[in-house]
């Protein structure tokens, strides 16, 4: 199961069957036919769950009994499209949710009552998620919340409507429609909570943490992978230049204190810095260490 469908079936169990959920459930999943005995509403999901709720808040709300038709897709997924099918009373139901002049293009953002009202918006961003909202697997490690709108001033309202509670929403436009959308983990946490999926919420939160104290531990990791390589690399270079100065002009040629340290360095080319100044006879610095490995590498350098 996905995690865009855990949210949805959290929200379905949670719901409170509210007027505007279901506004938003049909303006953005519904669509009208005209029969003989007037106007037909059909409005699809691919998820069951979805169907059946749409059906029982109309039942509920209206007192009118749906149909459920279904359909498999021809594509590859070859997913069910469920169908909530309304041949009675579909007028009075678009004038109670006011949602008549968008399906006759009079107006096709959100209606001003909802984008005044907090619960209200709460409710219809929680609709508009359960008909068209998609939520990137957490685990992913790449945060995207989207909501699909057919028309780009719909897409623009929610983002609007996002906007208010603090959320940095975006729109962009499509050919067959927009999409607004959330892209930080902490905005798509807190819409999560603006919708009531606590539990999705806490799930979201705990992949997310999770995967940043992994990714801190590989950084670590990473970070001291390079300085153990940097360390050989220089430790090599002293080495092959301790060699050069054996095979030219012998190491007794060297100062005493430098003799020392060029015999530590290459009897254990494992030591640190802090462990060939712990080897020395006199006490010793790491940057005294490693000013007298400069001199023999000036020296080599210079034969």
């Amino acid at each position: 199961m996905s995690f865009t469908t855990r949210v949805k079936e959290e929200l379905i169990d949670l719901s409170t069957n509210e007027k505007n959920e279901l506004s938003a459930i049909i303006k953005l999943s519904g669509s009208l036919s005209l029969a003989k005995q007037g106007l037909n509403l059909s409005i699809t999901t691919e998820n069951a769950k979805i169907a059946r709720y749409i059906y029982s808040v109309i039942e509920k709300s209206y007192a009118i009994i749906p149909e459920i038709r279904y359909h498999q897709k021809t594509n590859l997924r070859k997913n069910r499209v469920y169908t909530v099918f309304i041949d009675q009373r579909v007028d009075s139901i678009l004038s109670d949710l006011k949602l008549a002049d968008a399906f006759f293009g009079l107006e096709t953002g959100i209606e001003p009552s909802i984008m005044s009202d907090d619960d209200a918006g709460r409710s219809y961003l929680k609709g508009a998620f359960l008909a068209t909202g998609t939520l990137r697997d957490p685990e992913s490690g790449k945060y995207q919340l989207e909501i699909y709108s057919v028309y780009l001033d719909h897409a623009q309202d929610l983002a609007q409507l996002l906007q208010k509670f603090m959320l940095d929403a975006k729109t962009i436009e499509h050919k067959n429609g927009a999409i607004t959308y959330l892209q930080k983990a902490e905005d798509i946490m807190d819409f999560l909570i603006i919708i009531g999926a606590m539990t999705s919420k806490e799930e979201f939160e705990a992949v997310k943490l999770f995967r940043e104290a992994r990714n801190d531990i590989n950084r670590a990791n990473n970070a001291e992978t390079a300085n153990i390589t940097k360390t050989i690399n220089a430790s090599m270079k002293t080495i092959n230049n301790i060699v050069k100065i054996m095979e030219t002009i012998g190491l007794d040629s060297l100062p005493l204190e430098l003799q020392q340290i060029a015999q530590i360095r290459i009897n254990h080319p494992d030591f640190s810095i802090q462990q060939i100044a712990d080897s020395l006879d006199v006490s010793l610095s790491k940057s005294g260490v490693n000013h007298r490995l400069r001199k023999i590498n000036k020296i080599a350098d210079s034969l």
